[in-house]
């Protein structure tokens, strides 16, 4: 039985890989841990593979997998996952950035404290403080407000996990950042966050442009809706459909109503294709029927997925 798989994403990050995985050797060893590390390559174009297939060589417990192509961070933590021993999962970034020092501590909290996630959480980030850190931070207080979990650093690289929680979480897109969400929506509600040591890179630069922010945001909105509605789109679109087609109608009504009094009454009257407000409220009516018709469709194709009935089960007796 394995008690600790790492798992590190990585991408052109040569210079930097024997100093971690030495590193991440005499932590594991100076507690006596049974461990294994996985180097995911992410399409790396420098010397890489041939690093990691070097330590392999030389430490059974270093194990590798090799993309052919870039296909981004949550492709590597998915295969990372999948292939996943241990009890407690770790993931860290490979640019010595994360401490493996921080392990042992987060290991205690999964094993003794029984979380299903320890999330760490760069207080004294070493980054650029206008390119990283105001960005990153508002960032965060999005997702807090929107997910609900009130973590300070969401995207730190540096995670525990109890092994059931990435056997059932399923990672795709860019949508690594998220796996706390994507666990609380599984049922993993027990989820904290540990302040940990921040390193500055030692070699190399960043691979995340200030773009990560912009698609992280609606990655966050994405994930919002798709557990809030996915398994019940009618109750937005039915909802949006029926109030804008009852606003539309009702204003309709209003003011051909109006006219015909108006001309009842003898009065002067605009005539109800001449009034902005009358096109306003057909545009509305024919909206709220696409909406509502929109959910219809929407609940078909729940009702057609394959996995409409797929529940996670604590146990059984």
């Amino acid at each position: 039985m394995i008690d600790i798989s790492i798992i590190v994403p990585l991408l052109n990050e040569a210079e930097s890989l024997p100093e971690l995985a030495a590193w991440i050797g005499r932590v594991m060893d100076s507690h006596g841990w049974r461990y294994e590390v996985i180097f995911v390559d992410d399409g790396s174009t420098d010397d890489s593979w041939q690093v990691i297939r070097g330590l392999a060589a030389q430490n059974p417990a270093l194990r590798g997998i090799s993309f052919r192509r870039n296909y981004g961070k949550s492709a590597a933590l998915y295969c990372g996952f999948q292939q996943a021993q241990g009890q407690v999962v770790f993931t860290m970034d490979a640019d010595l950035q994360d401490s493996p020092d921080e392990i042992p501590e987060m290991y205690r909290m999964v094993t003794e404290e029984g979380w299903d996630i320890v999330s760490g959480w760069k207080q004294h980030r070493q980054d650029n403080k206008l390119t990283k850190n105001l960005p990153s931070k508002l960032y965060n207080a999005t997702a807090r407000k929107i997910t609900g979990i009130q973590l300070h650093d969401m995207n730190c690289g540096l995670k525990a996990y109890r092994q059931e929680v990435v056997k059932q979480v399923e990672v795709y897109g860019e949508m690594h950042r998220y796996i706390p969400y994507l666990a609380k929506n599984a049922g993993f509600t027990r989820i904290t966050e540990k302040p940990v040591h921040h390193q500055k890179r030692k070699f190399g630069k960043s691979k995340f442009g200030m773009e990560r922010f912009v698609n992280g945001f609606l990655d966050l909105l994405t994930l919002w809706f798709l557990g809030t509605f996915g398994k019940k789109p009618m109750h937005l679109f039915g909802f949006s459909g029926i109030l804008m087609f009852l606003v539309g109608g009702v204003m309709a009504i209003w003011i051909i109503a109006a006219k015909l009094i108006h001309q009842a009454q003898g009065v002067r009257f605009r005539a109800v294709t001449d009034q902005p407000l009358f096109y306003l409220a057909l545009v509305a009516v024919i909206l709220g029927a696409m909406f509502f018709l929109a959910g219809f469709v929407g609940e078909m194709i729940s009702r057609s997925s394959s996995e409409r009935n797929n529940y996670n089960i604590r146990e059984e007796i």
